[in-house]
């Protein structure tokens, strides 16, 4: 068996491996479901999410260690993740395959010949990784202690670097840029600076991670595209309404993909920019065992990585595809133990000035991302996280925007936010009580389960409902429900519905009700005439049977309002009362329709968030009850203030 079929066997065993685990990440009671399957195994594998959770919080989840299994197996191997077992990578792979379709020779050559574009992922990691480091960063300062030095310092760089800025922009005017992005961010610190907070580590790796943006693209676009039609994974086709540029994303770099073979593993992949970087020190590496090439380029034409084996080959690009193995014609390719004959580049196409740009920029992005004040008094109360979220400054610190949360929620409530909670909280996950079949499951604490960095801390049923040993710190909340009186049909439209309250889960509930007797606009009638248990009344103009709802009554002059069993057009007929006259004797006299409203109000002690009362509440579009984060658990700033 030739090893390009064994790399294609693996590629292909990996990805549906892959494929079935996002399948079986659906919570029921079925072999196929979630049953100790290893649903997060790929993104555990994945050591830039290790690496990035620890420098934002100095931990690492337990799971989160196979990723030293990766690095080891790199440091003998060479990049062997991006070309055997990535399913994004794969999937460009194949994409590739189609796209070098008909295709001369020389055209392939031209394709995969390298790029100075190619540095562009090696910028990324080290941005992403130096906007998880914010916190070590901050430390070091605190060694000092120098607020003031600090703050003096940045705010002189930044006249000086405005002062540079017109230099530049008359001398050198391509560098122009450069330097207002650096003016732009020591501002930025200068203006957020307060205890060196501006530093706080934020983790950004999952929005170009490729093991994170394949996990997010499949359980929250792929699968419910794929699965609608079947109601195989889901009875009810799942909703994603921000999922919409999570698939366009996606769907590009796989198109690109046509043009530019692993267009993203090339140009953008922070995790193949680790494992380049890695690379380096390999002990098993693809090069010349001899000097004996002719220069034909046949190894290129085929080179998914584009590292030039026929020159100085690139090592931290090569991913290992072993094409060139079997294209070159002088069979001097080989996989071997010894630095390629033809010489070898150990080391990323990187200057100093690239480095200390890319960590500057990343360090300068988190106070540039959280001037407005998100974390502080500005918060947005519609931004509620799911049961078991750490405080919203360790939970942006931890998640990895992964959708595996979002993927085994049985309501479909958990969605992914858009800038709700700013531009860091993009594709973080948020509750959205419109949408899936109910809000969120009192006795539910799957997605805590599932969350692979803990930003979701793992509950347990008693936990969450604050039972047994967790009677005392009482039932998990989410936010508090609170009534738009302005909306509500008992409130403003003198319409009864106790829908809300109906739907409560707690016991007892947190919803209830004062009722009240209203007056229904143009209620008031002349009675005609009068029987035993009815009245007739003059040009009445009623619906037929609106008033037999068991919510309407019949008042006259001073006595106690009477029940309205049914009505005519222009009858009342009344139920059984004390203390009325006769209604022989009331003909002459008007009647006064009252309505009983039964008025919903909220008792927020009570009251833990779960949103089933917004998701059940029949006024359509914006919510007459809506949970907002107020009173959640997780921030003890967020409490309400009651006597």
């Amino acid at each position: 068996m030739r090893i390009i079929t064994t790399r294609r066997i693996s590629q292909s065993f990996f990805f549906l491996l892959f494929v079935w685990l996002c399948i079986v990440t659906t919570l029921g009671e079925r072999w196929w479901q979630l049953r100790g399957w290893p649903v997060n195994w790929f993104l555990q594998l994945d050591p830039l999410i290790g690496l990035s959770v620890w420098l934002s919080t100095r931990t690492v989840y337990a799971g989160l260690l196979w990723g030293v299994v990766t690095i080891a197996l790199t440091l003998v191997l060479g990049r062997f993740f991006c070309g055997w077992m990535c399913p994004f990578g794969s999937a460009q792979h194949f994409m590739g395959h189609l796209g070098k379709r008909g295709r001369t020779m020389k055209a392939g050559i031209a394709r995969n010949r390298p790029h100075k574009a190619q540095a562009v992922k090696y910028w990324i990691l080290l941005l992403v990784l130096a906007a998880a480091a914010g916190d070590l960063f901050d430390g070091l300062l605190d060694l000092f202690q120098a607020e003031p030095i600090v703050m003096g310092i940045t705010g002189l760089a930044a006249v000086v670097t405005l002062a540079a800025v017109a230099f530049q922009w008359v001398a050198m005017p391509r560098k122009a840029l450069l330097w207002i992005v650096a003016a732009g961010g020591l501002g930025a610190v200068n203006l957020y600076y307060d205890q060196h907070q501006w530093l706080s580590a934020s983790l950004q790796t999952g929005l170009l991670d490729p093991i994170a943006m394949i996990y997010r693209t499949f359980n929250l676009v792929l699968l419910p595209i794929a699965d609608a039609p079947l109601g195989v994974v889901s009875a009810v086709p799942r909703v994603y309404p921000a999922a919409g540029l999570i698939g366009i994303l996606f769907l590009l770099f796989l198109l690109l993909s046509l043009r530019v073979p692993r267009f993203y593993c090339r140009f953008v992949c922070p995790l193949g920019a680790l494992f380049g970087w890695l690379s380096r020190w390999s002990i098993w590496r693809i090069g010349q065992y001899e000097r004996r090439c002719t220069g034909c380029l046949q190894c290129e034409t085929d080179c998914e990585g584009a590292c030039a084996p026929a020159e100085t080959i690139r090592t931290p690009e090569c991913v290992l595809c072993l094409n060139c193995l079997t294209d070159c014609g002088d069979g001097v390719m080989g996989y071997t133990l010894s630095p390629s004959a033809g010489g070898q580049q150990a080391s990323p196409d990187l200057s100093r000035r690239q480095v200390v740009t890319a960590v500057a920029a990343g360090l300068a992005a988190v106070p540039m991302l959280r001037v407005g004040g998100g974390l502080s008094a500005d918060w947005n109360p519609a931004v509620i996280r799911p049961p078991g979220a750490l405080g919203e400054s360790l939970f942006l610190a931890r998640c990895i925007k992964c959708g595996q949360c979002m993927r085994i929620c049985p309501t479909n409530t958990i969605q992914p936010a858009g800038l709700q909670s700013g531009w860091e909280g993009l594709w973080t996950p948020l509750l959205n009580f419109r949408t899936g079949t109910s809000g969120c499951q009192s006795n539910c604490v799957a997605c805590s389960r599932v969350c692979p960095t803990a930003a979701l801390r793992p509950l347990s049923v008693d936990e969450r409902l604050g039972r047994n040993r967790f009677v005392a710190a009482g039932p998990l909340r989410l936010g508090t429900a609170f009534v738009d009186r302005g909306r509500c049909l008992p409130w403003a439209m003198d319409t009864p519905c106790i829908v809300c309250q109906e739907n409560c889960p707690l016991s007892p509930k947190a919803i209830f009700t004062r009722d009240v007797l209203q007056p229904v606009r143009n209620g008031v009638s002349k009675v005609r005439s009068a029987a035993a248990d009815s009245v007739v009344l003059e040009n009445a103009g009623f619906v037929p049977g609106q008033y037999g709802t068991g919510d309407f009554f019949g008042r006259i002059g001073g006595h106690a309002p009477r029940p309205i069993v049914t009505n005519t057009e222009n009858s009342l007929t009344f139920g059984p009362a004390s203390a009325w006259p006769r209604l022989e004797e009331l003909s002459g006299r008007t009647v006064e329709i009252l309505v009983r409203l039964q008025q919903p109000h909220v008792d927020p002690r009570l009251c833990i968030g779960c949103g089933v009362c917004e998701h059940e509440c029949p006024v359509q579009g914006l919510r007459a009850i809506r949970v907002t984060a107020e009173n959640e658990s997780r921030q003890r700033a967020h409490k309400l203030i009651l006597n």
